[in-house]
């Protein structure tokens, strides 16, 4: 779970930051291919239907504006042209993002991290005033954490060196009342360079905090002014959404029973393939080769494709493989997302 920026004005209010899920890698795997797998873990495959849910439809009590402006969040992310798509439901059981608004500060688990959270417990949480400038900008840093984007001031390439002491005795104090753990957790411990895309820092991100000025030694800049804390998407944000999402232009590739295709992708990209079977009977759908893949089947239903299945085989050093039950006339999408090569020769799939 992750927590968030707070109000404008006064000292900046954070909530708790849990651990994410980390994939149980088995030792010897190459530095190459544990990147792409920390990289790639909590992102989703491109082109899923996110559905969302509000648990409280009076948005805490403050009225039907929070849950617009929670709308208009996703509708930021989505106009930026990236391949995901977001569908707001009634049943919270049909529901990937769960939304409350409990007076429990505001924070949101990430990216696929959200499909480990029972089925009526909230994937994400508003704990202030969505309307005004800062309630905005959290609202779409908590979306950002649902597209599977870290914080960016626990970035290591940020180059930030934290008078640690000061940062600890102001988190300490009310309104946070932070332990040193907490503290740490939240704020001074810095992502492993695996788990970041890029060599850079962008504090203008909407998935950078607020600090207040004196809390940071280097750059100076920033330990003199603070960092205000953006309040729109950055320039880069559109890349790194674009980078994951990128706009689906191109239909899925027909696959026949029987008949392998050749997975021909580089680290991060996906392929889509339709299945349409001859007979109702249970199927093996795989790939075959050295590579992690994940891999996740949709049925379209009434034009909207739904979850069916999916398994991913990174760092285990089996290829993806999925049996499941398909029905005669019925249209599948599997989409297929590459973590990383580890060996020699071509990976493909199909399924029998």
């Amino acid at each position: 779970m992750v927590d968030t920026k707070a109000p404008a004005s006064g000292t900046p209010q954070y909530c708790t930051l849990q651990p994410a899920t980390k994939p149980d890698l088995r030792p010897g795997l190459g530095p190459n291919r544990v990147r792409a797998i920390l990289q790639i873990r909590t992102k989703w495959v491109n082109g899923t239907v996110l559905h969302y849910h509000f648990l409280d439809p009076t948005g805490g009590g403050q009225g039907p504006e929070q849950l617009d402006e929670v709308r208009a969040a996703l509708h930021d992310w989505k106009a930026l042209g990236i391949g995901l798509d977001f569908k707001e439901v009634d049943d919270a059981s049909e529901a990937e993002i769960r939304i409350a608004f409990a007076d429990d500060g505001s924070w949101s688990y990430v990216g696929k991290d959200v499909l480990t959270i029972g089925v009526r417990e909230p994937t994400m949480n508003f704990g202030w005033d969505l309307t005004t400038p800062w309630g905005r900008a959290t609202a779409r840093h908590e979306t950002g954490h649902t597209l599977g984007l870290p914080h960016e001031h626990q970035n290591p390439y940020a180059g930030i060196v934290w008078d640690e002491e000061a940062v600890y005795t102001s988190l300490g104090q009310p309104p946070n009342s932070w332990t040193r753990e907490e503290t740490f957790h939240n704020v001074l411990r810095k992502l492993s360079k695996q788990e970041v895309t890029g060599s850079t820092w962008d504090p203008d991100s909407i998935m950078e905090y607020p600090f207040e000025p004196g809390l940071i030694k280097e750059p100076e800049k920033y330990g003199r002014e603070g960092i205000e804390g953006p309040l729109s998407l950055s320039a880069t944000d559109k890349d790194q959404a674009l980078h994951w999402y990128p706009p689906i232009s191109v239909g899925p590739v027909k696959l026949e029973p029987g008949r392998s295709v050749p997975l021909a992708l580089s680290t991060g990209e996906q392929a889509d393939f339709e299945i349409t079977p001859a007979e109702t009977r249970k199927y093996e759908v795989g790939t075959f080769g050295q590579s992690d893949v994940l891999l996740v089947l949709f049925e379209d239903v009434d034009d909207e494709l739904r979850y069916v299945t999916g398994e991913d085989d990174s760092g285990a050093d089996e290829n993806g493989r999925l049996s499941v039950r398909l029905f005669k006339g019925r249209r599948y999408v599997l989409r297929a997302r590459l973590y990383s090569n580890y060996g020699s020769g071509e990976t493909t799939i199909m399924y029998w």
